[in-house]
């Protein structure tokens, strides 16, 4: 089976896809803004992508979740980089080619960010049992400080507070099994929460196209802030670098979901290759 280009009549501002894309983009995030205000529903809630072992966990939620966003600047990001790149790619693709690669990538970047969230809590998991299999005052202090852990301020310095008394009173062994039921609530609690965020966003997606405009138009010039020229293939590269950098940092203050990113770039190389495997012509 030979792949042969698809060739537009004319070169289109906004191809059909990509306008379609944006349109469902927008209004999805308008029925979430005024449902939330209005009703106190949030669609983001009901169909954003939750982890697999969740309750709330469908798995449509694999697709509609890329059709979702969490505030304005979010999607306007989204849908500015979708627009720029991937106008190009589909006048270049035609529609069908587009959308394939579009939903393989975005699929792709929802697979690999479970599967960064299943590894993110059975190291928090095993963080727990850490100190439930071996606790002490020293290490329930130590546990209480990671930063992994999403803590806020005011029960951190409740605990330590708890840890200062049990420092004046190590002697009783009461302050060894309240230290023992605090971890075990806190380590439920910490999963729970894990689980019950929903990730929304067409990032994967948007990530992969990027990732196709770099390899198929490797020396056309972005301009960084709309002032500093650097060729697609470079600030691809670099970006993906960012993103690795960010997701193995790991920020517990930072809700971006950098392997979903670093998922949609890797999907769209693999199926990029795989196209032109399939025909040399391609690309």
């Amino acid at each position: 089976m030979t792949y042969q280009q698809y060739r537009p009549n004319s070169f289109s501002i906004l191809p059909v896809a990509v306008k379609n894309l944006l349109i469902i983009n927008g209004i999805l995030w308008l029925a979430n803004t005024v449902f939330v205000e209005q009703l106190g529903l949030s669609v983001n809630q009901l169909f954003g992508l939750y982890f697999p072992l969740s309750e709330q966990f469908a798995p449509y939620q694999f697709v509609t979740h890329l059709f979702l966003h969490g505030n304005f600047m979010h999607l306007f990001s989204n849908m500015l980089a979708l627009w720029m790149f991937g106008s190009v790619l589909e006048n270049h693709w035609g529609p069908k080619r587009f959308l394939t690669f579009y939903f393989v990538t975005g699929l792709g970047a929802a697979l690999i960010h479970t599967g960064w969230s299943y590894i993110e809590l059975q190291n928090t998991r095993s963080l727990f049992d850490q100190y439930l299999n071996s606790p002490g005052l020293y290490d329930f202090a130590k546990l209480i400080q990671n930063d992994s852990l999403p803590l806020t301020d005011a029960f951190r310095t409740e605990m330590n507070a708890f840890v200062a008394e049990w420092g004046t009173m190590k002697s009783d062994p009461q302050m060894l099994t309240r230290s023992l039921e605090i971890a075990t609530s806190l380590k439920n609690d910490v999963l729970d929460y894990k689980m019950s965020v929903p990730t929304v966003g067409a990032s994967g997606a948007v990530f992969g196209v990027l990732l196709a405009f770099g390899m198929m138009f490797p020396n056309t010039l972005i301009y960084v802030f709309f002032a500093i020229p650097i060729k697609a293939k470079y600030f691809v590269i670099l970006y993906g670098l960012f993103e690795l950098y960010s997701g193995v940092v790991n920020n517990p203050g930072d809700n971006v979901a950098h392997f979903a990113h670093l998922g949609g770039m890797l999907f769209g190389f693999f199926l990029i290759k795989y196209w032109n495997k399939r025909s040399r012509n391609y690309y």
